[in-house]
């Protein structure tokens, strides 16, 4: 690829990198395919349903994968890993959507978190993998990474086949007229006798009921409409669509884009050679692979706002401490002290270790989850999407610019990542309410209020279920509530007093 070459140190094949702005730029790429996919599926998705877009996202997935390991130059891989990443956009957009239309809402976070465990499983066997063949021909051979790279070919073959089998989601098929199999798919979801039937039946009444009065509902639902927040009343589409694509961005530059992709030249970089660092690097995988099953039990405990805290300060202070052990151990293996340099490296790669084990329990997982929470039924696929724009960004640019980071500033790239999980405490503490334990119906009244603060979201949405009871059961019930916030805000004449009433 023209990246750079090997050199062999202390008997060890070790990557030489020349040109940190291809390597960063073949990185990053991918991630502008995930941004156009994610656009893609969102359109696609309301047309032809959610399964045959999974379908159609695994498919796109094969080509893109069988163009990248048979890439022959630097072009070709660009070009494979952009295709590659318009696959794996789509499928983003679309699975976290089916999946929360399927589960039941008392346990659409649990669910969600589950979905990352398993997310990081197949993290933790691909990278696994990886480090074997890097002892094929001492890690001079292209199977390294040729091999890796077609080995995601078998399981998107896998799920094209199987997603034929999946139930489709009962709201788009109840949107498109197919209310029998709709019916008929709760029934299988939820049980067909005694209390599960009826809870069913109720289910389905509330879709049908969000279906018929979205097909008269003129909200435009382009995604330029929802970017801008034109024609929506007082449902604030366009903050939504600000607040998601922000809170992936962030997630991104807590730190976990540079700790995944580069946890090797991390780990490098606190005095480990390069095979430790990469066995290390896949220990840290499989902690950070049961740290997910925190979030399982926590999440809808706690809340989203509190995991995000307490992921933030811990994140915090293991990216500075991390930074500063690192330092120690370059600066006292330069001196030649050896036991000191090794004491320094252990300390920072424990410091990796907590960082990527907290976020698994906390920001991997509410930034997936809180756009599937807080859009209308109407627009849901599409906000989704535009939460998979605001990751790819986060990524693509991080991807990009990390390698120079590495190359120039060491492991002070460590310290950038500490400012912003500082930083993330007080955006969300003043920007993003509270979805935990709210229906998805609720969610119109939590983002009625006319300024951005959480405080005056809180406020106003107390407000409008004490003061208009009959919004809150139209909304329950599966009712549109834009016109009927509308009229309420205008018959009641302390609207903008929600943040004194705080």
């Amino acid at each position: 690829m023209g990246l750079g070459y090997t050199s062999i140190v202390d008997g060890e094949a070790t990557p030489v990198i020349t040109d940190s702005l291809r390597q960063g730029g073949i990185v990053s790429v991918y991630y502008l395919g995930t941004l156009v996919g994610a656009l893609v599926g969102g359109v696609v998705g309301e047309k032809i349903g959610r399964i045959r877009t999974i379908a159609v996202g695994a498919a796109w997935g094969v080509l893109g994968a069988s163009l990248q390991c048979s890439a022959q130059n630097h072009i070709w891989m660009i070009f494979a890993r952009l295709i590659n990443g318009w696959g794996t956009g789509i499928l983003n957009a679309i699975v976290p959507v089916w999946a929360t239309e399927t589960a039941e809402h008392t346990s659409r976070g649990q669910f969600i978190a589950i979905e990352f465990t398993l997310n990081i499983l197949g993290v933790v066997v691909a990278y696994w993998m990886e480090y074997g063949l890097s002892y094929v021909d001492g890690g001079a051979s292209q199977i390294r990474w040729r091999f890796p790279i077609g080995f995601q070919i078998i399981p998107l073959l896998a799920l094209f086949g199987m997603v034929w089998f999946f139930p489709e989601s009962p709201r788009w098929l109840v949107k498109v007229g197919r209310q029998d199999e709709a019916r008929y798919i709760l029934g299988r979801l939820r049980g067909e006798s005694g209390e599960d039937a009826q809870k069913a039946d109720s289910e389905f009444e509330e879709i049908r009921a969000v279906a018929t009065l979205e097909l008269s509902d003129k909200m435009p639902t382009s995604y330029i409409s929802m970017l801008l927040g034109r024609g929506q009343k007082s449902l604030h589409i366009g903050r939504r669509v600000q607040l998601v694509i922000w809170l992936q961005i962030i997630q991104e530059w807590v730190g976990i884009a540079g700790v995944t992709i580069y946890a090797p030249t991390i780990f490098r970089l606190a005095g480990f050679n390069a095979q430790k660092s990469q066995w290390i690097s896949g220990i840290n995988n499989i902690f950070y692979m049961f740290a997910t099953l925190i979030c399982v039990f926590t999440l809808d405990r706690i809340g989203r706002r509190w995991t995000l805290y307490w992921g933030s300060i811990v994140q915090g202070i293991a990216m500075f401490l991390g930074g500063g052990f690192s330092r120690l151990g370059l600066n006292a293996s330069d001196a030649g002290d050896t036991a000191a340099a090794s004491r320094y490296g252990i300390a920072a790669a424990s410091m990796i270790f907590v960082f990527t084990s907290t976020f698994g329990a906390t920001w991997l997982t509410v930034p997936w989850l809180y756009p599937a929470e807080i859009f209308p039924l109407a627009v849901r696929a599409k906000g989704n999407a535009w939460g998979v724009v605001g990751w790819s960004i986060g990524n693509g640019w991080l991807t990009l610019l990390l390698p120079v980071a590495f190359a120039n500033i060491g492991e002070k790239t460590y310290y950038l990542f500490g400012i912003a999980n500082a930083l993330s405490i007080p955006i969300v503490w003043a920007l993003y309410p509270e979805s935990n334990q709210r229906t998805l119906e609720e969610m119109d009244l939590l983002f009625a209020a006319d300024t951005p603060w959480t405080w005056d979201a809180e406020a106003n949405f107390e407000r409008l279920k004490k003061e208009n009871p009959d919004i809150a059961h139209d909304a329950h019930r599966g009712h549109m509530v834009a016109d009927r916030l509308s009229q309420a805000e205008k018959r009641t004449p302390h609207h903008g007093e929600a943040h004194s009433d705080v």
